[in-house]
């Protein structure tokens, strides 16, 4: 696993005229769990953008991150087509690692089964993502997620909404992919969340405090 932190230096971000993020500088560290928190609004989807790189930071610059060294989580996850499967979400967290024209391989296979049986999503592999309930959804998006085995995982507003049975296996799968030597940045209210961080950065109007 690189050892490279991920370093946000004076990162501005404006949306048109608005300015939402404002000159942070901040250091994730490899092997740890930082939580922004913060009210809505305050800027902690787009501080996670910013790293990710999906989203253009105005001035500053964000280093150790980078589309190749990031998983990144969004709150909700649309696809065209028919109805996606739990199994099929999952799986496309490893649709990075491989050619467009090459199917899944064994240890592909194995991986995402391991991310189903840690979220406890096994038996639901076959459901639609659609039909989920909240903290099912949760758990799905996660696993996703950590089955890219990238570097830096980012994931937005993973326990918002969720019952105790899954906020408990999602902070035990994002501090078990710190240990793996991840850096785990996730954005969170919740008290349980914010008491499981190593660390835990606060957002007011765009800046961190």
């Amino acid at each position: 696993m690189p050892s490279q932190p991920v370093r946000l230096r004076s990162v501005t971000v404006r949306r048109g005229q608005r300015t939402v993020l404002h000159r942070t500088d901040a250091v994730f560290e490899h092997g740890s769990v930082t939580v922004v928190a913060g009210a809505n609004g305050s800027g902690k989807s787009t501080l996670l953008e910013a790293v990710a790189g999906t989203l253009p930071t105005t001035e500053g610059s964000v280093t150790g991150a980078g589309p190749r060294r990031v998983a990144h989580v969004a709150q909700s996850v649309s696809t065209p087509g028919p109805p996606l499967t739990v199994h099929a979400a999952v799986a496309m967290g490893r649709w990075g690692a491989l050619p467009w024209w090459r199917p899944l391989r064994a240890a592909d296979r194995a991986l995402v089964d391991d991310q189903l049986r840690r979220l406890d999503l096994v038996d639901l592999a076959n459901r639609p993502l659609a039909e989920l309930s909240g903290g099912q959804r949760q758990r799905a998006l996660v696993a996703m997620g950590l089955a890219q085995r990238a570097p830096v995982l980012l994931v937005d507003e993973p326990t918002a909404g969720v019952d105790a049975h899954s906020l408990r296996l999602v902070l035990a799968a994002l501090a078990a992919e710190a240990a793996r030597g991840a850096v785990v940045v996730h954005a969170a209210h919740d008290p349980g969340a914010l008491a499981a961080a190593d660390r835990v950065l606060t957002l007011r109007e765009g800046a961190l405090r």
